[in-house]
């Protein structure tokens, strides 16, 4: 689920985590600590000479307060927002991506959203991805705990063990580290959709 009108840069540079994309549009010092180690409130808007404009979202379901409740390991909410900004996301169950969809903050407003063949990105990406039992990215309504081995390999995954637990969704979220720069050649279908409804097709393999 990525931000509006976002498809043809995502086409050409990739689906990129915050840290690499701020990599890529060259961005340093405090104006950079600000993005990827604290709290957004609100999305921001980057901006590069030769790459143009990207959104970087908010992380309005997270408060610090409650972060620093549910984080142990050591960890401080600015490790977290590390760890979250080092990744893309991508839910398994389109049930999550409605979800999203419909929530207060993304409610009514349109979103470029990506179908991807998992079985070639997994299979290409696998050194790379971690697999999670939780929205790490949410501390609402209550504040789940989570720390280092919140984020596991898939071959280091419990997954008989979380599948007792939650038999319909033992695993919520797929991430990859960095990001996936040639998501075009896994991605099947872009849709606009808005409140969990498709509204077009933006673009869809041949």
């Amino acid at each position: 689920m990525a931000e509006s009108q976002s498809w043809s840069s995502i086409r050409q540079h990739g689906l990129l985590s915050t840290t690499t994309l701020l990599d890529l549009y060259e961005y340093s010092g405090e104006q950079r600590q600000v993005i990827e180690a604290s709290r957004r409130p609100e999305s921001i808007t980057i901006r590069h000479p030769v790459h143009g404009t990207a959104v970087i979202r908010d992380q309005k379901p997270m408060t610090d307060s409650n972060l620093r409740r549910a984080l142990h390991d050591g960890l401080t909410p600015e490790d977290w927002y590390r760890l979250l900004n080092s990744r893309v996301f991508f839910w398994l169950t389109e049930g999550r991506l409605h979800r999203l969809l419909k929530a207060g903050r993304y409610s009514g407003k349109s979103h470029d959203v990506l179908f991807v063949e998992t079985r070639p990105l997994v299979q290409n990406y696998s050194h790379r991805i971690t697999l999670s039992p939780m929205n790490s990215g949410n501390t609402r309504p209550y504040p789940h705990k989570r720390g280092r081995n919140t984020f596991l390999s898939i071959d280091n995954y419990p997954y008989s063990q979380e599948r007792k637990k939650r038999p319909r969704e033992p695993v919520v979220e797929l991430a990859v580290e960095g990001g996936v720069p040639d998501i075009a050649e896994y991605v099947i279908e872009v849709s606009e959709m808005r409140d969990g409804r498709r509204l077009r097709t933006i673009w869809k393999r041949p």
